[in-house]
């Protein structure tokens, strides 16, 4: 008699087991699906619901969720037949038998219920924390019309920032495929959004040091580096905006900002892309290769041949114009060419006079330089060309001067290995009279062991006393040796000592030299070199 009034019982607790577990189960299937990650996970949510890595570990969720709804199924089946095979039963054995195993099930489902009661609260608190996020996340977003940029390249190679969308999660989808498709459809509306908003990826660099030699009347000081803003923007699919912002200070302590690069860029092709604006003359390997840091660079400074204009440099660095360049079909053999048209440098070599030429021509002649380089897929890192210059120099009170540049080099540049080879010759030849050349070369080799990179470079140059351009350089020639030691992936420290041999030097506007590195007969920096 007892057996009958207890079996309703646990008949009645079963029915109401059920109708609570798979309420509160779908509950959870359902919250899950919403935010596609729960307290199970190993962590917060960091990315957005379009996030491959995300969206994988959802499908996987999803998986183990649909699983184990199965084996409750399966449970609740099993406790179905018992509950209808019970009623007609009149062996006290089989109740008994039944009992055990219905009292383990029951206690087991309870502490299911506990658990997913407080897996569902704790859902509910994350619920309202995430909501609180998108609501804070979304609205500036949705105001402002353009993502947030979180600006990476560098340059140079620069150099590209990768932009995080901002959208809504859907609350609802039928299927896992559909939660797949909208997030591939996401994804390709946050490529195409980014392709046409203009979007400046901004690289810094910048540099400190002691310096100091034995020329006279010079000092050992601390010294600010440049600070290099390396700026670029995709403002169409083919064109693109490059600029490269310097602050410096010269040796009469004053800042000084110059614009070194400005260029519109249009890309028709691999083998056609043309630029206008300020840019470094290619004029051989290092000048288009090293711009204005020294954190691309090995030693702590350029050769000599290729120092800029404001520090005492004979070449023209820089140039305003229109730039050719690209690819030309030749296989492995790797062939470019660069064809340049600019205003040239100024025929006045005073420091009061601007030598780069930006807004005004001084006369109606046009500089052109044309440059042609292999990069062979047989030799990697390798690198073989030449460059001509030609541009006719007008100085005041005398005659005009024909300026040739001819340059050739040999380079092979890899990670671990560098060794530049690089020789100029230039002429000067002034209307109705004899030309005057100037021969010069720089060879530098270096080897990187884990991370320190000793380095050893050697220069040469010698232009005559009588020369119409630079008759202040004189012969330069002498070793530099230093070593890099970088620190990290941002900071690198740099030792170096040059000795440098000069003959016929010669005073412009009452000053010797215009830097201690490019005059001093031996000095010695200490320079630490950065990125950000």
């Amino acid at each position: 008699m007892s057996d009958h009034f207890v079996r309703p019982h646990r008949l009645f607790s079963l029915r109401s087991t059920r109708r609570l577990v798979l309420p509160v189960f779908a509950l959870l299937v359902n919250v899950t699906l919403l935010y596609g990650q729960s307290d199970f996970d190993s962590g917060p949510r960091s990315q957005p619901a379009t996030d491959p890595q995300a969206f994988g570990l959802l499908l996987r969720r999803i998986e183990q969720l649909e699983s184990d709804d199965r084996q409750l199924q399966t449970r609740v089946a099993e406790l179905e037949r018992i509950k209808a095979v019970a009623p007609t039963s009149n062996s006290a054995a089989g109740l008994e038998s039944h009992r055990g195993s219905d009292s383990q099930t029951l206690e087991m489902l309870l502490r299911r219920i506990e658990q997913l009661e407080s897996d569902h609260q704790e859902l509910r608190t994350r619920l309202a924390k995430l909501e609180k996020f998108e609501a804070v996340a979304t609205t500036p977003a949705s105001n402002s019309g353009s993502p947030a940029n979180p600006g990476d390249g560098g340059p140079v190679g620069s150099a590209q920032a990768q932009i995080a969308p901002a959208g809504a999660t859907p609350t609802h989808l039928a299927s896992s495929a559909a939660r797949r498709a909208m997030a591939e459809s996401d994804m390709r509306d946050s490529d195409h959004m980014d392709v046409n908003k203009t979007l400046l990826n901004i690289r810094g660099f910048g540099d400190f040091g002691l310096y100091g030699g034995n020329q006279k009347q010079e000092t050992t000081s601390f010294s600010l580096g440049q600070l290099n803003l390396f700026i670029t923007s995709n403002i169409a699919e083919r064109f693109k905006v490059l600029t490269e912002l310097v602050f410096e200070v010269h040796q009469n302590n004053d800042f000084e900002e110059d614009l070194e690069r400005i260029l519109l860029t249009y890309s028709l092709s691999d083998y056609f892309k043309l630029s206008a604006g300020r840019y470094h003359t290619a004029i051989g390997y290092y000048n288009t290769a090293f711009h204005h840091t020294t954190w691309f660079q090995t030693a702590t400074g350029r050769p000599f041949i290729f120092s800029y204009e404001d520090e005492g440099g004979i070449l023209p660095i820089h140039n305003v114009g229109v730039e050719a360049s690209g690819q030309i079909p030749s296989g492995t053999l790797g062939l470019h060419y660069v064809a340049e048209v600019g205003n040239g440098r100024s025929s006045e070599r005073t420091p009061a006079v601007e030598p780069v030429q930006n807004f005004v021509d001084e006369n109606n002649r046009k500089s052109i330089n044309l440059a042609l380089f292999a990069l062979p897929e047989a030799f990697p890192g390798a690198q073989v060309g030449f460059s001509i210059y030609r541009d006719v120099l007008y100085p005041q009170n005398a005659v005009a001067i024909g300026q040739t540049i001819v340059d050739a080099y040999a380079v092979i540049s890899r990670s671990k290995f560098e060794w530049l080879n690089e020789g100029l010759m230039i002429r000067h030849t002034p209307r109705g009279m004899h030309g005057f050349e100037t021969p010069a070369f720089y060879s530098q080799i270096s080897r990187r062991f884990g991370m320190v990179r000793p380095y050893l470079r050697y220069e040469y140059i010698n232009a005559s006393s009588k020369e119409p351009v630079f008759p202040q350089v004189g012969l330069r020639t002498g070793p530099t040796a230093g070593v890099r030691f970088d620190v990290n992936n941002a900071v690198a420290l740099k030792a170096q000592y040059s000795y440098t041999l000069l003959r016929r030097q010669t005073e412009t506007d009452g000053k010797l030299c215009q830097a201690v590195s490019l005059c001093a007969p031996s000095s010695v920096a200490l320079q630490v070199g950065y990125t950000f």
